[in-house]
C-alpha cells in the first residue's frame, strides 16, 4: 500500500501532464495561435522577467509550444500568471482579470506562504484557468517557477537539467500547492581542496552551479578557505593590511597561494606531480593543458615560488572571478559567504611586512588591523553577504585547551570590532568542523553577539548525525552542514539520501535556520543533493518525528557504538605474553554494551598505543557504568609505544543486565586493545580483531548504523522514473533503496582522498557485495529513449567502475603475497624464479583488471568532478598501486617489466562526446561558451547546432579544435537576442554522436536575461 501511495502522489504531483504522454504533440512550434500566455506585470523586475522566461522554456521543452510571455492576460486562452506576492495581495490585477470571486481564497494562500513561501494555485476562468506562480521574495518566486517546470516532468540537479525523453501535449496542471521553507537558508558548501571539487572551477563553472541553485529551492553558496601551512594559502580570501590595497580588486603586495594545478609542486593530498599528456589509458585526451587547473591558475606553476608581481595578479584573477560570480549569486537570490580559519593564520610574508614596519604580527590590534585590510579589500571587489569563521579541523578529533579557546575568542573580536570599524555591508559567521570546543559546544552562543550566525559541519565525515548542540543554541542564526558525501570514499559513489534526510530531520528539530550541504562533487551526487534540497522545504512524508524533538536514543544493541579496526600484525609487544590482543584495537569507538547477568564483576580494560609515537596524539577517558573512571589517558605517555597497558577494577555492579564502557573523546580517536570481565559469567573481546583463545572476536565495522537513515523509497521512485523513464523504474527504486547508506566503499584515505588498498579477502567473496550491479545490468534492455539509456549508463558505468575497483583490491593484495614471498627468498635467484613464475602474472592481471576499472570510470565521466576522479587515479591512486610496485618488481626480475605488465596509451573504449559545463543561464552581453571534449576519436565534422526558441532551422557553428580531444564552440552576443536551444553533432566515420543524447528531440537549452 506504501509503494502504491507513492505512486498515486508522484502522478497526482505532476497532475494530467504526465497523462498527456498519450497524446504527443508535434516535434517543432505549431503555426496555430498559443493555447496560453504567460503573464508579467509591465514593470516587472528581473527576477520575475527570468521566472516568466523559466516557466515559458521548460514548458516549450516538454511540449514543443512556445508561450508568449505578455503583460494583458488575454480573456481566450489558460493564463500563467507570474508575480510577487505582495502585487497579487495589494493590486487591483486579480480583480481585473475578472476573477474577485476568488480573492479571499487567494488571499488566504498568500497569507499562508508568507514570509519566504510560494504559491502554486490553478484557478478556474470561465471555459479556461489560471495557474497563479507567486513568491514572497525573489528566492521563493524562483523556485514557484521551477516547481511549475517540475510538474511537467523536468528535474534538476546541479550538474544541470534532466527532461524526460518523450514530447508531451500541452495542458494546464491543476495546482493546488502553497509551501514555505523549512529553512531560511538553503544550500551548498562546495569545498576546496581537491580537483574533484571548486578548485578546478572557472568562472563558467561557478555560474552554471550558481544557476541551478534557484531550481532546487536553494540560495547560499558557502566557500572555506585554507590558511597557510599544508594545503594553503588559497587565494579566495586575500590577507593584509589596507596600505597594501590597490582599486578594486588590485593588491601591492601579496603572497604566494593555490588551488589545485595537475603540476602540485609540494605533492599535497598525496597527489604526485604529473603532467597530463602522461595521463594513461587514454585520459590525456580529456585536457588540453599539461598544468591542468582552473583560468586564474593557468600559468602560475610553481605556485610556491611565484613573486609578488605575479602572486598580486593571482588574487586579482580571483577577486575578478568572485565578483562575476556573486554578482551572478545575487541576481538570483542567492546568499554568499566566504572565509577564514580562525585564529587568523597570517601569512609568513605579511608577517615579515608587518615587523619590518615595526609591528608584532601576534598582537591582537595588529590582527584587528590586518582584519580591516581583509574586510575592506573585499568591499571594494565583489559582493558578500555573510564572511565566516572557521575553527580548527583539529579540533575535531585533537581536543581544545583553554588557551586555544581562549586564542579563537581574542581573535574573533578582533575580527568584530574590525568588521564594526569599516562598517561592512555583510554578515558575521562562525564554522568549522565542530560548532564549539568539546568543553561546550555551545559556547559561541554565550560570548558571541546575537546578530552572528553560528555554524559547523557534521563530525567524522558526516557519519555522525548534526550536532546536537545546536539544540543550545538560541536567538541567533544556526546553519546545520551535512556531508552529501565524504573524502576518504572521494573515488567511489556515494548515496546517502537516507541519511540526508535524517540531518535534515535533526537540524530542523534543533531550531537551525540553515541547512547546507559540502561536497566536492556533483553529477555523482545528484541524490544526495536533490534530497537534502526538498528536504529544506517538506519533510511531512517520510519524517517519523516531524514537529516533535529528537527522540532518545533506544536501548542499543549489545557490542561496540561505532569505530573501526585497525591490526598491527607482527608488532613485538612489551609487558605481556598475550601479544595477539594487543596487535589489534577498535578506535574512534564510543562506548562497549556487554550483556551479562546481574552481579559484581572485575572489568579489566587492555590498552596499547600501536601507531603514534609522540605524547599528546590520543587521549581519552573511560567511564564504567556511567561512572568516570579514567581521565586524560595518554597511553603513549604513560607506558609508551608497543607496550601493554592495563586497567582493572574490582566490584562493579551490573543491576539492568548490560554492562556499558562509555569512552570519552579528548585528544584524537579513543581506542582499546581487548575487554575481559569476570564474574558471574566470563565474557571477553578482542577488541579490533579475531578470536583468540577464550577471547572472542570484535563485532565487524559498520558505517550505517540504522539511527542515521530515514526511508528512501518514496524518493527513489520519482528519482528513477524521471532519469530513466517509467518503463523500470519501480525495480531501479528498490536497487538503489537497498544500497542507500550500505554501498561498498573500495576507495578510503590513503595519503589523501580516494585512495585504495589491498583487500586480503577473495574476490569471490568480495564480489557477493556487488551483486547489486548485475541487477541494475539485467534491467538495460527494458531502457526506452536515448537519453533515459544516457543517464542509464551513466549510473551503470560508475557501479561497474566501483565493482573493477572492489576486483583490483583484492588482486593487489594476492600479489603483494607473492612479492613479499619471491622477496623473502633466500637466494636472487630464487627471487627472480618466484617474481618471474609468481608475482609477474598476478602483476598482469592486476594491470588488465585496473585497465577496466580505468575503462569504466572514462565511460561515466561527464563533469569536473569526474575529471579531477582521473586525476586522482593518475597521480594518486596509480602511483602507489602500480607505478612503485613495478619499479620493485623490476628489481627483482633484473629488468623491464613486459608491455602487458604496463598501463598502456590508448582509450579501448567507445568513442564519447563529454560537455563538462552546462550553462542554463546568461545574462545579456554574455556569450555563450561550450567546450566539448571528443574521447575515443577525431571528428571528421563536429558542429554546435543551435536556434532560438520556437524556430525551426537550426544554424551551425563549427567546433574549433584546442588540443588533444577538447573542442570549443561560441556565439557571440550580438548574436543572441533571446533564449535558444542547441545540441552538438560529431560525425567521424559512420559513427554520429549526438549531445544531448535525445537531441535533435530534446535539446540544452539557455535562457538569456536582460536585468
Amino acid at each position: 500500500m506504501l509503494r502504491s501511495a507513492v505512486w498515486m502522489r508522484f502522478f497526482l504531483c505532476t497532475g494530467a501532464i504526465w497523462l498527456a504522454w498519450l497524446r504527443p504533440s508535434s516535434l517543432e512550434a505549431s503555426e496555430t495561435p498559443p493555447p496560453a500566455a504567460v503573464v508579467i506585470r509591465a514593470d516587472a523586475d528581473a527576477v520575475e522577467r527570468l521566472a516568466a522566461q523559466e516557466v515559458r522554456r521548460y514548458i516549450f521543452q516538454r511540449t514543443r509550444v512556445l508561450l508568449p510571455i505578455v503583460t494583458d492576460a488575454p480573456r481566450d486562452r489558460d493564463v500563467i500568471l507570474i508575480a510577487y506576492s505582495k502585487t497579487l495581495e495589494t493590486g487591483p490585477w486579480w480583480a481585473q482579470m475578472g476573477m474577485a470571486d476568488t480573492a479571499s481564497e487567494l488571499a488566504g494562500r498568500l497569507a499562508a506562504s508568507h514570509p519566504d513561501g510560494y504559491v502554486l494555485w490553478t484557478v478556474p476562468r470561465g471555459e479556461r484557468g489560471v495557474l497563479v506562480v507567486a513568491g514572497c521574495d525573489a528566492s521563493a518566486l524562483l523556485y514557484a517557477a521551477y516547481r511549475t517546470a517540475e510538474c511537467y516532468g523536468a528535474r534538476f540537479y546541479l550538474e544541470g537539467d534532466v527532461l524526460p525523453d518523450r514530447i508531451i501535449g500541452w495542458s494546464l496542471p491543476q495546482l493546488d500547492e502553497t509551501r514555505r521553507p523549512l529553512f531560511s537558508l538553503r544550500g551548498i558548501q562546495p569545498f576546496h581542496d581537491f580537483p574533484e571539487g571548486p578548485d578546478w572551477w572557472s568562472l563558467e563553472e561557478y555560474q552554471a552551479v550558481l544557476a541551478q541553485l534557484p531550481k532546487l529551492g536553494m540560495n547560499f553558496l558557502g566557500l572555506h578557505c585554507y590558511p597557510e601551512g599544508g594545503v594553503g594559502p588559497e587565494p579566495l580570501v586575500w590577507i593584509g593590511t589596507a596600505d597594501d590595497l590597490g582599486e578594486g580588486p588590485a593588491v601591492r603586495f601579496s603572497y604566494p597561494a593555490r588551488h589545485f594545478l595537475t603540476s602540485n609542486v609540494t605533492g599535497a593530498w598525496g597527489y604526485r606531480p604529473w603532467k597530463t599528456s602522461d595521463y594513461v589509458w587514454g585520459a590525456d585526451a580529456l585536457f588540453e593543458t599539461d598544468d591542468f587547473g582552473a583560468a586564474y591558475m593557468q600559468g602560475y606553476s610553481p605556485w610556491n615560488q611565484a613573486s609578488v608581481e605575479r602572486s598580486n595578479e593571482l588574487f586579482e584573477s580571483m577577486g575578478v572571478t568572485l565578483d562575476a560570480a556573486f554578482r551572478f549569486a545575487r541576481l538570483l537570490g542567492v546568499k554568499t559567504v566566504i572565509g577564514t580559519e580562525t585564529p587568523l593564520t597570517i601569512p609568513s610574508v605579511v608577517k615579515e611586512r608587518l615587523r619590518s614596519a615595526g609591528k608584532d604580527p601576534s598582537d591582537p590590534a595588529v590582527v584587528q588591523e590586518v582584519y580591516e585590510g581583509i574586510f575592506r579589500r573585499i568591499m571594494q571587489t565583489h559582493p558578500l553577504d555573510y564572511y565566516w569563521f572557521w575553527t580548527p579541523e583539529d579540533w575535531t578529533w585533537s581536543g581544545t585547551k583553554p588557551e586555544q579557546i581562549q586564542a579563537t575568542l581574542v581573535d574573533l573580536n578582533a575580527a568584530a570590532e574590525a568588521a564594526r570599524r569599516v562598517g561592512v555591508p555583510f554578515g558575521l559567521a562562525t564554522c568549522g568542523w565542530v560548532l564549539g570546543p568539546m568543553q561546550d559546544r555551545a559556547l559561541f552562543d554565550k560570548v558571541l553577539p546575537k546578530d552572528w550566525a553560528v555554524s559547523c559541519i557534521n563530525r567524522n565525515v558526516g557519519h555522525e548525525p548534526v550536532e546536537p548542540g545546536f539544540a543550545q543554541v538560541e536567538g541567533r542564526p544556526k546553519w546545520a552542514i551535512p556531508w552529501m558525501e565524504d573524502d576518504p570514499a572521494l573515488n567511489s559513489p556515494q548515496l546517502w539520501v537516507g541519511r540526508m534526510r535524517k540531518d535534515a530531520a535533526d537540524a530542523l528539530a534543533y531550531g537551525c535556520t540553515g541547512l547546507m550541504g559540502i561536497h566536492w562533487r556533483t553529477r555523482q551526487l545528484g541524490p544526495n543533493v536533490s534530497a537534502l534540497a526538498k528536504a529544506a522545504w517538506d519533510q511531512t512524508a517520510w519524517n517519523p518525528n516531524w514537529g516533535r524533538p529528537p527522540q532518545p536514543e533506544a536501548v542499543p544493541e549489545e557490542g561496540p557504538r561505532g569505530g573501526n579496526w585497525a591490526a598491527f600484525p607482527g608488532a613485538e609487544i612489551a609487558d605481556t605474553e598475550e601479544d595477539p590482543l594487543y596487535q589489534t584495537v577498535r578506535y574512534d569507538v564510543k562506548a562497549y554494551h556487554l550483556d551479562v547477568p546481574n552481579g559484581r564483576y572485575r572489568v579489566i580494560l587492555k590498552f596499547c598505543e600501536p601507531n603514534y609515537a609522540e605524547a599528546g596524539k590520543r587521549v581519552f577517558g573511560v567511564r564504567l557504568q556511567g561512572r568516570q573512571v579514567i581521565e586524560g589517558l595518554d597511553i603513549f605517555a604513560r607506558v609508551g609505544r608497543n607496550r601493554a597497558l592495563d586497567y582493572t577494577f574490582d566490584d562493579v555492579p551490573v543491576t539492568d543486565g548490560r554492562l556499558t564502557i562509555d569512552f570519552v573523546h579528548e585528544v584524537e580517536y579513543p581506542s582499546i586493545a581487548a575487554i575481559r570481565i569476570e564474574g558471574p559469567v566470563t565474557r571477553a573481546v578482542n577488541c579490533g580483531g579475531s578470536a583468540w583463545q577464550d577471547y572472542a572476536g570484535d563485532w565487524p565495522v559498520t558505517m550505517t548504523a540504522v539511527d542515521r537513515f530515514l526511508a528512501a523509497h518514496d524518493f527513489y521512485l520519482d528519482w528513477a522514473a524521471a532519469q530513466f523513464g517509467p518503463e523500470a523504474a519501480a525495480e531501479i527504486a528498490e536497487i538503489f533503496t537497498a544500497v542507500d547508506g550500505r554501498l561498498p566503499r573500495p576507495s578510503n584515505w590513503v595519503g589523501g582522498p580516494g585512495g585504495i588498498q589491498p583487500d586480503p579477502r577473495p574476490w569471490e567473496q568480495v564480489a557477493s557485495e556487488y551483486a547489486f550491479v548485475g541487477q541494475l545490468e539485467a534491467l538495460r534492455d527494458r531502457i526506452r529513449g536515448s537519453g533515459n539509456l544516457e543517464r542509464f549508463d551513466y549510473w551503470l558505468n560508475l557501479f561497474r567502475y566501483m565493482r573493477a575497483n572492489g576486483q583490483v583490491n583484492c588482486t593487489w593484495a594476492v600479489y603483494n603475497a607473492a612479492f613479499a614471498k619471491a622477496q623473502q627468498a633466500v637466494t636472487p635467484d630464487e627471487q627472480q624464479r618466484i617474481a618471474r613464475e609468481e608475482a609477474l602474472p598476478l602483476r598482469v592481471q592486476l594491470v588488465r583488471e585496473t585497465a577496466q576499472a580505468h575503462q569504466y570510470l572514462l565511460a561515466h565521466v561527464s563533469t569536473y568532478g569526474g575529471l579531477g576522479n582521473v586525476a586522482n587515479w593518475q597521480q594518486h591512486v596509480l602511483p602507489m598501486l602500480l607505478y612503485d610496485p613495478g619499479a620493485e618488481l623490476e628489481k627483482l626480475l633484473g629488468g623491464p617489466l613486459p608491455p602487458e605488465a604496463r598501463p598502456g596509451t590508448g582509450y579501448d573504449g567507445p568513442p564519447r562526446l563529454i560537455v563538462p559545463t552546462e550553462r542554463t543561464l546568461l545574462t545579456a552581453g554574455e556569450p555563450f561558451r561550450l567546450k566539448v571534449i571528443a574521447l575515443g576519436f577525431v571528428p571528421d565534422r563536429a558542429a554546435l547546432r543551435w536556434r532560438p526558441l520556437g524556430e525551426e532551422g537550426f544554424r551551425d557553428v563549427p567546433l574549433e579544435h584546442d588540443a588533444r580531444g577538447v573542442y570549443r564552440a561560441g556565439i557571440p552576443p550580438q548574436n543572441l537576442a533571446g533564449d535558444f536551444e542547441y545540441y552538438v553533432e560529431v560525425q567521424t566515420g559512420d559513427v554520429r554522436l549526438l549531445y544531448p543524447a535525445a537531441a535533435p528531440q530534446v535539446n540544452r537549452s539557455v535562457v538569456v536575461l536582460r536585468p
